[in-house]
């Protein structure tokens, strides 16, 4: 099969195109997936530099999540059949036409939802679903600013909230971003570059301040989004795209009653698989409603992957980018 191959650390340039093995006949409860779509993202870029903290050793295929059709089911395996268009969950790998994973780490292809769009759903929708609902606990009419917000996770968490009674802030980059923000629900959406405090203070009015932040970014970002929020708050920390990790006054913590919450996808499904599974039962449900879509604004060939990763880096993505084929 075709796959594409980190052959060393470091930036898109260490992408090859490759003639590989077939993966092996799928084990006991596995499957094995013609992969005709898979996402592109962040962790992505952190995993080629070695930067990830699951940091494989090249050579290795990268990509863990992909759409598409099952051509054979391990022992054991009675939810899927050949044949069938499901959505996975692997750990590596993606970045391939053939590719196996744990059957419960797959979902039936919602209706009316696309390959492409089905690669991209999971990873993003779970992760913003269990940041929101049970690490954030949001109840409705209660107010929640999204940084990154024309991000994959981003966009997903404007989705959630709004369907499940929030008013949104989103915060984004450039007017472009602010806009497509809106168009997915926001209530409003500002540069977070420019007085981030004072704006939501007067969007908020009495409330003074937003109930939930929602971060991905960190850094400086963070240390302003704490002002943002008012008694009582919470801020969900998801990553560090801004550059690095922050440090958070304790006596601000104090004073307002703050709290800061990490999130992380692979901590529920490793240790509460439960919940990951009803999670991901709940969003299935909701995808075959119409009620929840990823929105793709690049999608490359596979064997273009390194394009798509310097997309990535360069910020041009909104939303979700998907590779096929």
């Amino acid at each position: 099969m075709k796959a594409i191959v980190c052959e060393a650390f470091g930036g898109p340039e260490v992408l090859a195109w490759r003639d590989v093995p077939d993966p092996p006949p799928p084990g006991p409860g596995e499957l094995q997936v013609h992969i005709q779509a898979r996402g592109a993202q962040y962790v992505d870029v952190l995993m080629l530099a070695g930067k990830y903290q699951f940091r494989p050793e090249p050579p290795f295929i990268p990509g863990n999540e992909g759409a598409g059709e099952v051509v054979a089911v391990g022992p054991g395996v009675t939810r899927f059949k050949p044949g069938e268009k499901i959505m996975s969950r692997q750990r590596l790998g993606a970045f391939a036409e053939l590719g196996n994973a744990k059957a419960e780490d797959c979902d039936q292809v919602p209706s009316g939802m696309s390959l492409e769009q089905a690669a991209v759903f999971r990873g993003a929708h779970h992760t913003a679903y269990h940041a929101l609902m049970q690490r954030g606990r949001l109840q409705p009419g209660e107010w929640v600013m999204v940084n990154g917000a024309a991000g994959g996770i981003g966009i997903a968490a404007i989705q959630i909230a709004k369907l499940f009674g929030a008013t949104v802030i989103a915060t984004a980059s450039n007017e472009e971003k602010r806009r497509i923000c809106l168009e997915e629900g926001a209530d409003y959406a500002i540069d977070y570059r420019a007085g981030l405090r004072d704006k939501v203070k007067e969007l908020t009015g009495a409330r003074d301040g937003v109930d939930i932040v929602y971060d991905p970014i960190g850094a400086e970002v963070f240390d302003e989004s704490l002002r943002c929020l008012r008694w009582g708050g919470r801020i969900l920390v998801l990553g560090f795209l801004g550059g690095g990790p922050s440090t958070p006054r304790t006596n601000y913590l104090l004073i307002k009653g703050l709290e800061v919450i990490g999130v992380r996808l692979g901590g529920v499904t490793e240790y509460q698989p439960e919940i990951g599974r009803e999670n991901m039962r709940k969003l299935v449900e909701l995808a075959g409603q119409g009620k929840l879509r990823p929105r793709i604004s690049h999608s490359f060939p596979l064997e273009r992957a390194a394009d798509a990763i310097q997309t990535i880096i360069d910020r041009k993505v909104i939303g979700k980018a998907v590779l096929v084929g």
